[in-house]
């Protein structure tokens, strides 16, 4: 099969595949993916498709039904080992602090806070993030200094009543 035969039979074929497996799944995202799935797999062994015993529909349907098959059961053993290894109803969730932090770390730019969590939470050299982050030391010294004062203001308690607002909160027209 040629590619421009292999493309005209995707075309003429992919919805009438699709309905077949969603008959067959009663899933009709997951019929779509199988069949896709299985017409990729098909690209690689298009020149051997016609010459195969049956119909190229019948090895794109058996492929994609055997596909959805090995999904049904990687969920089902996911599902197994999810129930065996629960998380006891007694686990407190997480704390204010963690939720504050997380809160903070979202409100910063996303290369201030790639440094500041593989630095804090990964234990990173400064060489190692600047290398993975395609940069300059320099660099990430600089993210890792205004993150940490950007997650120092983010995270700081409310002021008081009598207390100077912050810059953020000034209601006079300073820049």
């Amino acid at each position: 099969m040629t590619d421009e035969e292999y493309s005209a039979f995707y075309l003429s074929s992919f919805s009438l595949l699709v309905r077949q497996l969603y008959a067959m799944t009663g899933d009709f995202s997951e019929a779509q993916d199988v069949v896709q799935e299985a017409f990729v797999r098909g690209w690689g062994r298009r020149a051997r498709l016609s010459s195969d015993e049956g119909t190229p529909e019948a090895w794109i349907r058996t492929v994609a039904w055997r596909l959805a098959v090995s999904r049904w059961r990687r969920a089902r053993r996911g599902r197994v080992l999810e129930l065996g290894h629960a998380v006891p109803e007694d686990t407190p969730g997480p704390g204010p602090e963690h939720t504050a932090l997380v809160a903070a770390l979202r409100k910063l730019p996303a290369v201030q806070r790639q440094a500041i969590v593989l630095f804090h939470l990964c234990d990173l050299s400064v060489q190692q993030i600047a290398d993975e982050a395609g940069t300059a030391v320099g660099t990430i010294k600089a993210r890792l200094s205004r993150g940490r004062a950007a997650l120092a203001e983010h995270l700081r308690d409310e002021p008081d009543a009598g207390s100077t607002p912050r810059h953020s909160e000034r209601t006079d027209n300073c820049a």
